[in-house]
């Protein structure tokens, strides 16, 4: 190529094909730490540099490749990725093109639990206020998990010896593998549209983390979170936790012990309701027993343990308060006439008649209204003239006022 001219595409396409003709660059894995990462989640490719401590490189991931990712890569994260290089022709910028990528040092599964973990605490999913309290005597119990496992056969045996009164609504679902996380989830959901029980056991038997990790899927940890149910999460063994422990009501270590925490111990349900019916059964014949002596004692020391005495004595207060009442009844009478004469003799003095009986007369027109104003009379006038002794009739011969 020596002494000709190339336009930039060519250069750009020889250097490309230089790069992708090195096998050495076909298939690498590099590691470093990421930076300017940048997700679009519209497409769903990643765009990222890789450094160290003095150089960078630019690198991409598709959407096909992303997918398949168990974590959310994160600025300042070590990895490890597994892909090629190549020169993007457009810029002529080399870049990696990463297919695959795990974290440098902690396993994708175990990040991808502690980052959803952290996620979904700082939503509150895991607020102890918000878990519900199992229904204490249940009468139908949900059963989410697989139907060829254990842990069924553990949660059917324990829930027959503890609390056979109480109905299972068997679920069976995959509990494990790439169909299971949404089996978990419509399961739980489809509980809660129905009303179909009072309580979920949601579990299954112990494993790996990856036999577990259904449990740790983002969509069944919301669906457990929302659920009206009370959900009782029972998921492996006691030292292993899945996010739907946290956000479940209420962990159980066995799916055998999700089955003893649902339910009542018969047994001891009917030794309390046999107490409670000898309590009820007894009680009553002390009480009886007890008032019929309280009353035997009430009426040895009341009137009814001797009539006839407790009359006589009802029959003397009653002749005295009879005497008494009558003496009273004298005295009162005889202050009232005292206070009537006086009265009467008050009443007496400012009588009209003691006014005539001393010469006064009154005189009375045809209307009979005493007359105060002789003025008022006119001659011819006839008036009634009222002693002290009878009555006259007069006529007016004049009338006026009276002379100086």
């Amino acid at each position: 190529m020596s002494g000709s001219v190339l336009t930039v595409s060519q250069v750009n396409f020889f250097l490309k094909s230089l790069i992708e003709g090195d096998g050495r660059l076909t298939d690498i894995f590099i590691s470093g730490e990421v930076s300017n990462f940048t997700d679009h989640y519209k497409s769903g490719h990643m765009y990222f540099s890789l450094k160290d401590e003095r150089s960078v490189i630019k690198a991409v991931m598709f959407a096909a490749s992303a997918r398949r990712l168990r974590f959310r890569p994160q600025n300042g994260m070590k990895v490890i990725i597994r892909g090629r290089v190549s020169v993007y022709e457009p810029s002529g910028q080399y870049q990696l093109y990463a297919e695959d990528m795990q974290p440098d040092g902690l396993g994708a599964l175990s990040l991808a639990y502690e980052q959803l973990k952290a996620r979904l605490a700082q939503e509150g999913l895991f607020d102890q206020e918000r878990k519900r309290p199992l229904p204490p005597y249940p009468e139908r119990i949900g059963v989410v998990t697989s139907p060829n496992g254990a842990a069924v056969r553990d949660i059917l045996q324990v829930t027959a010896r503890r609390w056979p009164l109480a109905e299972i609504v068997f679920c069976p679902v995959l509990v494990q593998g790439e169909g299971a996380p949404a089996q978990l989830t419509e399961a739980v959901r489809a509980l809660n549209r129905a009303g179909a029980c009072d309580v979920i056991i949601l579990g299954r038997g112990g494993g790996s983390l990856e036999d577990l990790w259904a449990f740790n899927d983002e969509g069944l940890a919301r669906a457990v979170a929302q659920s009206v149910i009370p959900v009782v999460s029972a998921v492996g063994h006691e030292t292993d936790f899945t996010i739907c422990d946290f956000v479940a009501d209420l962990r159980a270590p066995t799916p055998s012990a999700a089955a003893e925490l649902c339910t009542p111990d018969f047994l001891e349900e009917q030794g309390r309701l046999l107490a409670f019916y000898r309590y009820f059964r007894e009680e009553p014949k002390k009480l009886v027993e007890y008032l019929r002596q309280s009353v035997d004692i009430l009426v040895q020391d009341s009137p009814l343990g001797d009539p006839a005495a407790y009359v006589d004595a009802c029959r003397g207060r009653l002749r005295e308060w009879a005497g008494r009442l009558v003496r009273q009844g004298r005295a009162k009478v005889g202050q009232n006439k005292g206070e009537l004469s006086v009265l009467a003799g008050k009443l007496d003095s400012l009588s009209p008649l003691r006014v005539l009986a001393r010469g006064y007369a009154v005189v009375y027109d045809s209307q009979g209204v005493a007359v105060v104003d002789a003025g008022a009379l006119a001659p011819g006038d006839v008036v009634a003239i009222r002693a002290a002794r009878g009555e006259a009739r007069a006529e007016i011969l004049e009338a006026g006022p009276v002379g100086d």
